[in-house]
C-alpha cells in the first residue's frame, strides 16, 4: 500500500513517513499544495493523509481539484483546527475523515487501516485472485493449488498492482511510480527485471496465469483462458 502525505511542517511530515514505512507501507511526502495535486492526481496512492494549511494551494482546494478530476482515492485530512465548520467544510470538499491535530499515532494508523479496507477489492478479504492465482495481502504470499512463494517487497508490490487491474494495460511509468515512488532513480529495466522474476514465480507455481508485454507500454496479467 503507498501512501501520499501532504503536509508543509518538514519534522511532522517526516515523522509521518516514518510511522507509515514501520507499519509497512510505501510513503511519499509533498510539503506544498502544488506539487501535492500533481503527485495525487498520478492515482498510485491507496490512501491520501492531507493537511488543510498548505502553501500554494490550501487542502480543501486540492481535494476539490482531486474529485472534480475524478479521483476517488481515500484522503484522510490533518489540520490545527478544531471548528465544526472547518470538518464539514472539509467532508463537503470530499474528505473520507478528519484527524485535527495533535492527534494519537495509534488514531491515525486505524484511519489509515480503515480507508485502505474502503478500496472495494479490500472489503471482504485480504486477498486477491486472479484466475487460479493467489496473493495474500498480509503475508505477501502469492499461491497457485498446493504451490506457494513469498513475494520481495517490490515484487509484491508489482503483483498487486498488476491483480488490482487484471486485463489491463499498466503503463512502465505507473508501475515505476507505484513500486519505486518519485524520487528513486530506477528506470524501466528495472521495472523489467522484477517483471522476469514474478514470470519465473509464476512458472514455479504452475499457474496459466501470464504476464503481456505490450510492447512500447507497459505490462498485462491475464488469468489462464
Amino acid at each position: 500500500m503507498r501512501v501520499l502525505v501532504v503536509e508543509d511542517e518538514v519534522r511532522l511530515a517526516a515523522t509521518l513517513q516514518d510511522l507509515l514505512e514501520m507499519q509497512g507501507y510505501l510513503a511519499d511526502v509533498s510539503h506544498d499544495g502544488e506539487s501535492g495535486l500533481d503527485n495525487a492526481l498520478s492515482a498510485i496512492y491507496d490512501v491520501i493523509i492531507l493537511d488543510v494549511m498548505l502553501p500554494k494551494l490550501n487542502g480543501f482546494d486540492v481535494l476539490r481539484r482531486l474529485r472534480a478530476e475524478g479521483n476517488t482515492t481515500p484522503v484522510l485530512m490533518l489540520t490545527a483546527r478544531s471548528e465544526v465548520t472547518d470538518k464539514v467544510q472539509g467532508l463537503d470538499s470530499g474528505a473520507d475523515y478528519y484527524l485535527t491535530k495533535p492527534f494519537e499515532p495509534k488514531e491515525l494508523l486505524a484511519c489509515v487501516r480503515a480507508l485502505c479496507r474502503r478500496t472495494p477489492e479490500l472489503r471482504e478479504t485480504d486477498r486477491l485472485t486472479c484466475g487460479d492465482l493467489q496473493l495474500e495481502q498480509t503475508t505477501f504470499n502469492l499461491s497457485c493449488s498446493d504451490r506457494s512463494v513469498r513475494l520481495s517487497r517490490k515484487e509484491f508490490d508489482m503483483m498487486e498492482l498488476l491483480m488490482l487491474n487484471q486485463k489491463l494495460v499498466i503503463p512502465k511509468e505507473k508501475l515505476l511510480l507505484k513500486v519505486w515512488g518519485y524520487e528513486s532513480e530506477a528506470e524501466d529495466n528495472n521495472v523489467e527485471v522484477y517483471i522476469s522474476f514474478l514470470r519465473k514465480k509464476l512458472e514455479y507455481l504452475r499457474s496459466g496465469a501470464k504476464i503481456k508485454t505490450i510492447r512500447m507500454v507497459g505490462y498485462c496479467l491475464e488469468p489462464e483462458e
